[in-house]
């Protein structure tokens, strides 16, 4: 007896068939998406660099130019350069160190016998917020973290007191060498939540004392022990008529003594006072930033007598977004 066999089914085969063709579209489609996209990245990579390195290019010009003593800070022409129709160039800015308080300066003896200045970081400290025993806690930490001994301040933190909060290599007992150290410091968690500003306000290279010829009269009106409007006196008498910095009219202090003289400052006061300012720090800050295309390089240069013998004390580079 023949057994009759059906044949198999082509429908099933040719749609399995067309299924396989769709998958390896697919997976064709992919693996070309895939390249372009690559292909893009690579490109945009390239850019990026090259406006990168650009950028970087510009930013060093624009500290070459300021470097140079003859560069003054009113020249804005000369500090402030575009190229190719503005797609590249440089923006310079020239600033003194001694706007700021001296953080290595305050908190240390003066070497002529007085304590440190403990009193306007404190005060400083109150008017940011905290409660006058926290400040002189602070302050008196900041004093046992530069000063060279183990003796602690009355309120201050030395070495057994960070071993128990788990640190074991502080205090450094040296001078600050960045603002961010200051964060190592205990207390200062608290006064960074109260004030998170208050990195404005100090700087650790300018020469000591507080420049009256650059700072601002919040600043000049805590040193001095004076009102913001006595310390508008000082900028009016620097800025010239025009009131603007870096011009020709510029009436810039040659001694501390014709500052206390047009505060009238007595004889008892300029004691506390005249330690904490100078005239004509030597230190500068020049912050040049370059761009091309939409890419930018800031670079900071910190120089000491930039218009005599110059001396280099930090360079620092870095993205901007």
């Amino acid at each position: 007896m023949r057994t009759n066999q059906s044949p198999a089914p082509t429908r099933g085969r040719r749609g399995s068939s067309l299924i396989a063709v769709f998958w390896l579209m697919s997976i064709l489609n992919l693996a070309v998406f895939t390249t372009i996209q690559l292909l893009k990245f690579e490109s945009d990579l390239v850019v990026a660099q090259v406006h990168g390195t650009k950028a970087g290019q510009m930013a060093e010009m624009g500290i070459a130019v300021a470097a140079n003593p003859v560069a003054e800070r009113g020249d804005f022409a000369l500090l402030e350069q575009m190229f190719e129709g503005g797609l590249s160039g440089f923006r310079v800015t020239i600033e003194s160190e001694g706007a700021q308080f001296n953080i290595n300066s305050l908190p240390q003896d003066r070497g002529d016998g007085a304590p440190p200045d403990k009193s306007l970081l404190r005060e400083l400290f109150v008017e940011w917020g905290l409660e006058s025993d926290q400040a002189q806690e602070i302050v008196d930490a900041l004093v046992d973290w530069i000063d060279g001994d183990d003796l602690e301040e009355l309120n201050g933190a030395e070495f057994p007191d960070y071993d128990e909060m788990g640190y074991r290599n502080r205090p450094y007992n040296r001078p600050f060498y960045s603002l961010d150290e200051m964060r190592l410091v205990r207390g200062m968690d608290i006064l960074e939540r109260v004030y998170p500003d208050w990195r404005d306000w100090f700087t650790i290279w300018s020469n000591g004392g507080l420049d009256v010829n650059e700072a601002q009269p919040e600043l000049l009106a805590r040193a001095a022990e004076v009102t913001i409007d006595e310390a508008m006196a000082i900028q009016d008498r620097v800025l010239g008529p025009d009131q603007e910095r870096g011009t020709e009219d510029d009436l810039p202090f040659n001694s501390i003594t014709e500052v206390m003289d047009l505060l009238g400052i007595s004889d008892i006061q300029r004691i506390i006072v005249e330690p904490r300012l100078t005239a004509n720090d030597p230190t500068t800050r020049i912050e040049s930033t370059g761009w091309s295309g939409d890419t930018k390089r800031r670079i900071t240069l910190i120089v000491r007598n930039r218009t005599g013998r110059p001396s280099i004390l930090e360079r620092r580079e870095e993205l901007v977004p």
